[in-house]
């Protein structure tokens, strides 16, 4: 692998920052991680995979964070944390919520700014990412033109934000309908995107090894954000990689099938190179990226 990256800087993260959310029932907690020093620092706003929480993904954050990022890190009404389940009202809405927690974010930068000690001023609001991980992908998706298909197969409403200018889908899932199996048909009705609309520049990050048990297809199903897309649209697939991609939701989480720190620091240099170009298209970073044996990148 072979990625130019620049010296990190320190870190500071605080939690939780939390936003008044009164039509959400459960206040929204954030987590903000930024480097202690620089000015003009563009935004990732990061939703996390089913169940997680604001205080996961510390590989892929704190990484962002030092190469001069500023991460924001809600905690969505599924988290384990808050014990939202099936009979509670707001269940079957839980996907579009989570894009209102994304959009909340955006709107309450300034506040979220003011709270941070020594953050005040830095952001760059002109420079804002979104990025998920596996239903966190799914969730970031709509917030860059991606819809969820109605029961008649019209696509649904557009929950995309003219704010949000890149994104980094990570392990996300594909179509619906028949590529569906039956469990994930019933119980997941949402999970039936359209990506025709998505038309906001994104990097596609997919595991060769990442088999569902949501879907009939294989790994393939999570290369569809690249391929049912519009251009710019960037894939890296990780050879060998599973659906934690080596484990970028955290040191030792027990999920991880595929822990590997080889395949993480590729998804971290990966991403950061990603996010500097498409941020400022003179940075030559993403054009010297080669992944070597541990993967393969295509655009279009």
């Amino acid at each position: 692998m072979s990625v130019p990256e620049q010296q990190p800087s320190p870190v500071i993260s605080v939690r939780p920052v939390v936003l008044p959310a009164p039509t959400r029932g459960t206040d929204l907690q954030v987590r903000v991680t930024a480097p202690v020093s620089g000015t003009e620092l563009p935004v990732v706003v990061f939703a996390h995979g089913f169940g997680g929480n604001m205080d996961m993904y510390a590989p892929l954050v704190e990484h962002w964070a030092a190469h001069g990022f500023t991460v924001l890190q809600p905690t969505h009404l599924d988290s384990r944390t808050l014990a939202v389940g099936p009979d509670d009202p707001r269940y079957p809405v839980i996907w579009r919520i989570r894009a209102a927690d994304l959009t909340q974010l955006l709107d309450s930068m300034e506040t979220i700014e003011a709270y941070v000690p020594g953050l005040a001023g830095r952001i760059d609001h002109e420079r804002v990412a979104v990025a998920g991980h596996s239903w966190g992908g799914q969730t970031a998706s709509l917030l860059l033109g991606a819809r969820v298909l109605d029961a008649d197969g019209t696509p649904g409403e557009d929950l995309s934000d003219p704010r949000v200018t890149a994104g980094v889908l990570l392990a996300t899932t594909g179509t619906g309908g028949a590529d569906l199996t039956p469990f994930a048909a019933e119980h997941f009705p949402f999970m039936s995107p359209s990506f025709a609309e998505m038309t906001t520049p994104a990097l596609v990050v997919a595991g060769d090894q990442d088999t569902s048990p949501l879907s009939v297809r294989g790994p393939d199903w999570f290369t569809d954000p690249y391929h049912l897309s519009p251009g710019p649209k960037s894939l890296l697939t990780v050879f060998g990689g599973e659906h934690s991609l080596g484990g970028v939701p955290g040191h030792g989480v027990t999920e991880t099938t595929d822990e590997s720190p080889d395949r993480v620091a590729l998804i971290q240099h990966v991403t950061t190179a990603y996010l500097r170009s498409v941020f400022n298209p003179d940075d030559p970073a993403w054009s010297q990226v080669d992944p070597g044996s541990l993967g393969r990148i295509e655009s279009r």
